[in-house]
């Protein structure tokens, strides 16, 4: 059955990505007093409301804002146990470490399928209920061959965008032995992970992975089909920038401490084009990340004024960050990395999109898939302007209200 959409405060659309050269950074793009047709699961018809063609059904938004599902291109949700302690301890004054990713290995490793798959289900019904209607989903808290497997085994039980993140830290009973770990995780490990993965991502950073490290994990899994992404640049300047631009990484995740030969290299990356009809490595940001860490927030107005490509993610874990709202990461990008509201919707959405390498997430051009959310607000600024207050009235996802 078609539905329309009507009695629409703001229909934010954004430019569709075929409009710009390239797949480029693209633009926001909103109507007023707007309507919009469902149609066999993709965004059939948009325009002024009283244009509107017949539909089966209808909703009336009664003025509400409509805007595209969040794209969540950054999360790490097959997991067990908590660190809230960790998170208090940072809170008094522990500076943040990569090496807590320990403990979380530990549980998860020790939790029956059930229990991850609970806890999985949980946190993306979370997310649905917060309008993101597309998010990847690492592995990273198995760190053996088995483990990994069942974390993306899992993980593709509730999105395509599956990234295998074996080499997120060297386990405890490796150390003294990265080569050997590195050969696990580029041989055995990618083997069994890499069936039902679309991305192979690192971690590099101190503490994790150095630069010739990540580049071979990255290598291996382009040979074994999957598309590379990094996270870099988190705990303080590094190569994870660099690397992911000479891979031709999807993105860089993080980015929180850059130099200008990393803003560069972002910026070039998107003068040329990756053969998937794609260009750039996107800056994927993670403020709910330096909210829960105390770390500095990455400079976004940099990164835009260069001409780089930028994401938000909410890096959903039990660590470093455990949100899993895009709302919040919307106002905290507002008011601390001084994006504008439009800047930070767009970067949530379509930039997310453009994160994982999707044309039909992230706007709602005709013939994109019918994800969409409504808000309890006139307009997208209500993200920023009522932070905290649970705003989305309904999600729709393939043009199936769910939420």
């Amino acid at each position: 059955m078609s539905t329309l959409i009507t009695n629409i405060g703001e229909l934010v659309t954004n430019a569709a990505p075929g409009d710009d050269p390239g797949h480029g950074p693209g633009s926001f793009a909103a109507q007023a007093g707007a309507a919009l047709v469902i149609d066999q699961g993709r965004v059939a018809w948009t325009g002024p409301a009283a244009q509107a063609p017949a539909a089966d059904d209808a909703v009336d938004c009664a003025g509400g804002a409509v805007l595209p599902g969040f794209v969540d291109s950054h999360a790490h949700l097959v997991f067990a146990g908590e660190r809230s302690a960790e998170f208090a301890a940072r809170m008094a004054g522990t500076p943040y470490q990569a090496g807590g990713i320990r403990s979380t290995v530990a549980a998860t490793r020790a939790a029956p399928d059930q229990v991850l798959r609970a806890n999985l289900a949980r946190l993306n019904r979370e997310m649905l209920a917060q309008g993101t209607t597309t998010a990847e989903c690492k592995s990273g808290y198995g760190l053996t061959v088995a483990d990994e497997a069942r974390a993306v085994a899992l993980a593709a039980e509730v999105t395509p965008e599956v990234t295998f993140l074996g080499a997120h830290v060297v386990p405890p009973e490796y150390d003294g032995d990265r080569a050997g770990y590195l050969d696990l995780v580029c041989g055995p490990m990618l083997s069994a992970c890499a069936p039902q993965a679309r991305w192979v991502d690192v971690f590099c950073e101190r503490g994790a992975f150095d630069a010739d490290e990540a580049s071979a994990v990255l290598a291996a899994g382009r040979a074994a089909g999957l598309l590379p992404r990094v996270h870099a640049n988190q705990l303080g300047p590094g190569p994870g920038v660099q690397v992911a631009v000479a891979a031709g990484a999807a993105s860089a995740d993080h980015c929180t401490y850059l130099g200008d030969a990393d803003v560069d290299a972002l910026a070039a990356s998107g003068t040329g084009s990756s053969g998937t009809g794609f260009s750039g490595t996107v800056a994927t940001l993670l403020p709910g990340v330096e909210f829960s860490t105390r770390q500095p927030y990455p400079d976004a107005r940099r990164l835009l004024e260069a001409g780089v490509t930028v994401a938000l993610a909410t890096d959903c874990n039990p660590g470093s960050c455990f949100t899993s709202s895009m709302p919040l990461c919307v106002a905290l990008a507002v008011r601390e990395m001084r994006l504008t509201t439009q800047e930070a919707v767009w970067a949530a959405t379509a930039g997310g999109a453009r994160a994982l390498r999707r044309t039909d997430v992230g706007h709602l051009g005709v013939g994109a898939r019918a994800d969409l959310m409504l808000l309890d607000g006139p307009s997208h600024t209500y993200l920023a302007y009522r932070p905290g207050v649970p705003l989305v009235r309904a999600v729709w996802q393939a043009g199936q209200l769910i939420a």
